[in-house]
């Protein structure tokens, strides 16, 4: 398989040059990439380095490593695209095209993109978030009249990390209730989300893939074994459509996708913009 290092340079964290040069590499099936991110290229000498690091990769592997980048000061972005990678800079890409459209020049300040210039779009991450915690795996479910929705699914479906990643990056308060296996038995709703029944989606995922992920955590145990884990997919799915509770499979679906199917299906509005 062919192998190449992927450079992810940034003024900041790195976290949209990461988020961007990973849906690109998706495309390509046949490479294996080694990711190295490079956060706070903020000066002259810290770009130095990083070129110093580039170029001693491609040195040490024959084949120039790729660079995405997101640097926002031109003095900087020059500096490290005279290394010898692959060097693709998505401000740079961008930038031009928009200052010529809207007749004006871009301020060039970095950390704009994961800053705190919308405190109050801030604080509403941080406040959905400790919604999610307090509210994971039924902890406190007389707190859902402020829920947007309720994810509810068997263990290890992936109700928390989606939550969160609602809570993180819409400002959505979600909160996650596991269905336990006197629920499943009963084939009725606990009586808690039966009175929020307009608020929940169900979370499902095939079996095999449950089994595995349950079996990583406890190993041949009941809770991982292939007929606990079949029964539970099963009276979960016919519980959803009993109460008419939509839902997704989350077997091949990242966090990403999972989190955007639901504010689609349900319509909920997104407080804040990731």
């Amino acid at each position: 398989m062919n192998k190449r290092t992927v450079f992810f340079v940034s003024d900041q964290t790195g976290v949209t040059a990461e988020t961007m040069g990973h849906s690109l590499m998706t495309q390509f099936d046949g490479v294996e990439f080694r990711p190295v991110t490079l956060p706070f290229i903020s000066t002259v000498d810290k770009a130095l380095e990083a070129v110093r690091k580039i170029d001693l990769t491609a040195a040490e592997e024959g084949i120039r490593p790729i660079v995405f980048s997101t640097l926002v000061q031109d003095d900087i972005r020059n500096v490290v695209r005279r290394s010898t990678g692959l060097f693709m800079d998505f401000f740079d890409a961008f930038l031009g095209a928009l200052e010529s459209e809207l007749k004006t020049k871009s301020s060039h300040k970095a950390g704009r993109a994961h800053g705190m210039a919308d405190s109050h779009a801030y604080a509403m991450r941080i406040d959905a978030t400790n919604f999610a915690l307090a509210n994971d795996d039924g902890s406190a479910a007389h707190d859902y009249d402020r829920a947007d929705v309720i994810l509810v699914g068997v263990s290890r479906s992936g109700k928390t990390p989606t939550c969160l990643y609602l809570a993180m990056q819409y400002g959505v308060f979600a909160a996650n209730f596991p269905l336990t296996e006197d629920d499943l038995e009963s084939r009725h709703l606990p009586r808690t989300l039966a009175s929020n029944a307009r608020k929940l989606f169900g979370l499902t995922i095939k079996p095999d893939r449950l089994q595995q992920i349950r079996n990583e955590r406890r190993p041949e145990s009941r809770y991982s074994s292939a007929q606990q884990v079949a029964f539970e997919v099963r009276a979960a799915e016919a519980l959803f459509a009993q109460n008419n509770i939509p839902c997704v499979d989350t077997t091949e679906c990242s966090i990403e996708e999972i989190s955007s199917r639901i504010l689609d299906f349900t319509g909920i509005e997104r407080r804040v913009r990731p």
